[in-house]
């Protein structure tokens, strides 16, 4: 049986103009801002409309560990917001932008799937509203400030040795991770070593993502360290005196963008942070509007519920003042065999025994979001025609065993109506008391905080940090940014930092090389493994499959 590509779904499928997504959303024409026919950003003062309406439901939608055989997060977060709809409620789902690096390396688009996607997925997926291209414009920009102060005199004394920041492009390409520049004489720039991040990865990303307002955006942007001084002391973008012209290229950016699934469903799609080398959320300001315009908000964090959810939890939340409601947990059968063992050539077979072997990874991450977050939650096993009434009812029997329930999620196939089911149960959790908390206290040292995570979150043994990270620990703690959150940056694929350690594995330790203080986003990144800043693109780049004709349709986004 042949399938429609999810691009051939989304422009077959009639969209309603922007206009009434506003209305159906409860954005009056004043703050709307469109860019064309399907595409608006709301102006942030309707925040301060809103202030007194009381916030709806948060629910938290995050997976399993990914694996090759696919989980579908955005796919069910679209769905199960058509569902609460479907059921009579007030429901808005609230989402990051997609990444050009994965659009062109691996995922060839990331706006949803089959008839449970956020449109107009093109766009969504490239460009959008040029948000990236303004964040990356905005840190280029400090780049090119810290470089022009060191050429025409260096007052500050910045040591080129200690620069820290480094530029940015929303592309894979791993030929920029390390970088020579300023070559070529005296006038071309002092000569030192640099290098790229994806913009994905970048604190100006993660500063819009957390920023309250135009205001506090400023603020942050101007704690922003860019490098040390010969002495040792921190450099900052307010120092360079930068902070100002930064938010003038982010003054649109910072404005949430409302689209729409393909049922009408009013949308929010805003930010776009990596969960694996960043904090992996959408923006707070998008996240408070859904609030303060639904009943119930669905959002997602990036990646597993070890990655992701836990910076949700841990960064998002706790900066925000935020309070989810429940939690979903999405999984497949096919990726639970995959964790078993199972080849990915031969997961549409039935394999209770590698299920079985599987089922750990799922467990434990329904069990960190009961016992470790304190929040209640539901297993959504996102439905292929492969599945086994066999292997659905394992998966049922392991969860109910834990206090779960699962529901069997078939919004790729059925949009909204497939996710009823789902959304009758996160209805029930959200009316669940919660105990709700955060992995570790701020008061705790930076060690004690990575130990947590690690040993809480993670289930590994314990902790190492490497020379190299000991002695930055020792300099963020004594300039005094020892109370700040930790931003854990880790292989996806793995509770552990080993990529190819599968399922949920046991007696492995957590070595930390790298620690960097990102005071304008409020958080400490400790790099782990082998994990980088700026991705590559696989041997056969999605890129090759995207093209356009003569009439400007798009293909290839699959």
């Amino acid at each position: 049986m042949a399938y429609l590509t999810d691009i051939e779904i989304a422009q077959a499928c009639p969209k309603k103009k922007i206009t009434e997504i506003a209305e159906i959303a409860g954005v009056d024409a004043d703050y709307l801002e469109q860019y064309g026919n399907y595409k608006a950003k709301i102006d942030y003062s309707l925040l301060k409309k809103l202030a007194d309406r009381p916030d709806g439901k948060l629910i938290l939608v995050t997976a399993i560990t990914p694996t090759p055989a696919g989980e579908g997060k955005t796919t069910t977060s679209v769905g199960l917001t058509d569902g609460l709809r479907k059921l009579g409620k007030n429901a808005m789902v609230a989402l990051r932008e997609p990444s050009l690096g994965p659009v062109f390396g691996v995922k060839g688009g990331a706006a949803g799937g089959g008839y449970a996607q956020v449109v107009p997925m093109e766009d969504i997926n490239l460009h959008f509203t040029g948000d990236f291209h303004a964040i990356g414009a905005a840190n280029n920009l400090l780049a090119a400030m810290l470089d022009n102060h060191i050429q025409q005199g260096n007052v500050l004394g910045i040591d080129p040795k200690a620069i820290t920041w480094k530029r940015a492009v929303d592309m894979n390409d791993r030929q920029l991770r390390h970088i020579v520049d300023g070559l070529g004489g005296r006038m071309q720039g002092v000569p030192r070593e640099d290098g790229f991040e994806i913009t994905v990865a970048s604190e100006v990303m993660a500063i819009l993502c957390l920023a309250s307002d135009i205001t506090d955006l400023k603020a942050r942007l101007g704690r922003i360290i860019v490098g040390y001084t010969y002495s040792g002391s921190p450099v900052t973008a307010h120092d360079l005196k930068a902070e100002g012209a930064m938010a003038a290229l982010l003054k649109d950016a910072i404005k949430p963008n409302l689209v729409q699934t393909l049922e009408g469903t009013p949308a929010f799609i805003h930010g776009g942070p990596f969960a694996n080398i960043a904090h992996g959320c959408n923006s707070v300001m998008a996240t408070r509007l859904a609030l303060k315009l639904s009943d119930y908000t669905v959002t997602e964090a990036g990646f597993a519920a070890d990655l992701g959810a836990e910076k949700f939890v841990d960064i998002k939340c706790r900066m925000a003042g935020l309070h989810p409601s429940a939690v979903v947990i999405v999984a497949t059968v096919r990726a639970l065999k995959y964790h078993g063992g199972v080849p990915k050539a031969e997961l549409n077979t039935e394999n209770l025994d590698a299920l079985e072997k599987g089922l750990p990874n799922l467990l434990q991450h329904v069990s960190n979001v009961k016992d470790v977050y304190g929040l209640p939650c539901v297993v959504a096993i996102n439905a292929f025609p492969t599945d086994t009434n066999a292997e659905l009812e394992l998966v049922a029997e392991k969860c109910r065993k834990l206090g779960v329930n699962v529901a069997l999620s078939e919004v790729w196939a059925k949009g909204g109506e497939g996710g009823k089911a789902l959304a009758e149960e996160v209805v029930r959790l959200c009316e669940q008391p919660n105990d709700f908390s955060f992995v570790y206290d701020l008061n705790d040292s930076i060690e004690d905080k990575l130990r947590a995570i690690c040993t809480r979150v993670y289930h590994a043994d314990g902790v190492e940090l490497d020379v190299n990270a000991k002695k930055q620990l020792r300099q963020l703690t004594e300039l005094g940014f020892d109370k700040l959150p930790i931003c854990m940056a880790k292989t996806q694929y793995s509770f552990s930092d080993n990529a190819a350690l599968l399922g949920a594995p046991k007696g492995f330790t957590i070595t930390v090389r790298n620690l960097k203080v990102c005071a304008g986003a409020g958080f400490i990144v400790a790099l782990t493994g082998d994990i980088m800043t700026m991705p590559g693109l696989p041997k056969v780049p999605a890129a090759e499959k995207i093209d356009v004709d003569e009439n400007g349709v798009i293909t290839g986004l699959f």
